[in-house]
């Protein structure tokens, strides 16, 4: 297939595409956009065009952002199933409220001075999570297993593997299926719907919903605390009755 010539792709075009891919996966219609805003913005760096960008005007899909929660319930029915990597990866996402990608990343080498040293991958923010209550009963379990060979990453299987975001995935969703299947045997239909519907990364917004906004901000490494608030807080606010 022949590209058409960068000077004859219109606003028009763009609005197509989000239209037709909109139907299907309106989000990723959104990100689609945004990346070809951003090459256009290189061929005209580059000098492959003087025109302007044909995004610039474009409306994008309208995004709700997800909301499910993932309560004591639904995740003590996972962890219940996890393996014992499963269970520090879990642990240490909801402890440090981290990307899970971040958590998959981190060493023992990033111990230092009282505090886990976290640089957040899609920011770059830096971050001093203080060693502290349980986030320090975690660390010291990780740091007290008997692996057969030692490993640098925290998240690691008892062969001294570090784990991936693919094989994270597989284990999550393995211990889920298999609290699923345990809820559906006890006839809670309910609760297995919830567990059918939690995801991993379900768990830094849990981490964020469990403590004061300006708190949950300054861990997820925000700079606007309306980002905390309108994406990663599921639970209302605690107030008090009028009397």
């Amino acid at each position: 297939m022949i590209a058409p010539p960068i000077d004859s792709i219109s606003p028009q075009f763009i609005a197509q595409y989000r239209d037709k891919r909109g139907q299907i996966a309106p989000v990723r219609a959104n990100r689609g956009i945004s990346l070809f805003s951003h090459v256009w913005n290189l061929a005209r760096e580059w000098g492959y065009t003087a025109k302007e960008n044909s995004v610039k005007g474009v409306r994008k899909n309208k995004e709700t952002p997800r909301d499910f929660y993932a309560d004591d319930q639904v995740w003590a029915a996972v962890y219940s199933q996890a393996s014992e990597e499963l269970r520090d990866a879990m642990n240490l996402n909801y402890l440090t409220g981290q990307r899970p990608a971040d958590v998959l990343k981190m060493r023992l080498s990033d111990i230092k001075d009282g505090a886990l040293e976290v640089t957040q991958n899609k920011t770059k923010k830096k971050l001093r999570i203080l060693i502290e209550n349980e986030l320090a009963n975690t660390l010291d379990r990780i740091k007290s297993r008997n692996r057969k060979v030692s490993s640098l990453f925290l998240i690691a299987t008892p062969s001294g593997t570090a784990l991936t975001q693919s094989t994270l995935r597989i284990r999550f969703d393995n211990a889920r299926n298999i609290a699923e299947k345990r809820a559906l045997e006890l006839g809670d239909i309910n609760l297995a719907l919830k567990i059918r519907a939690f995801q991993f990364r379900d768990i830094r917004p849990k981490a964020a919903s469990k403590i004061s906004l300006e708190h949950a901000s300054k861990l997820l490494g925000h700079t606007d605390q309306e980002i905390t608030s309108k994406v990663y807080r599921r639970v209302g606010e605690v107030v008090k009755p009028t009397k």
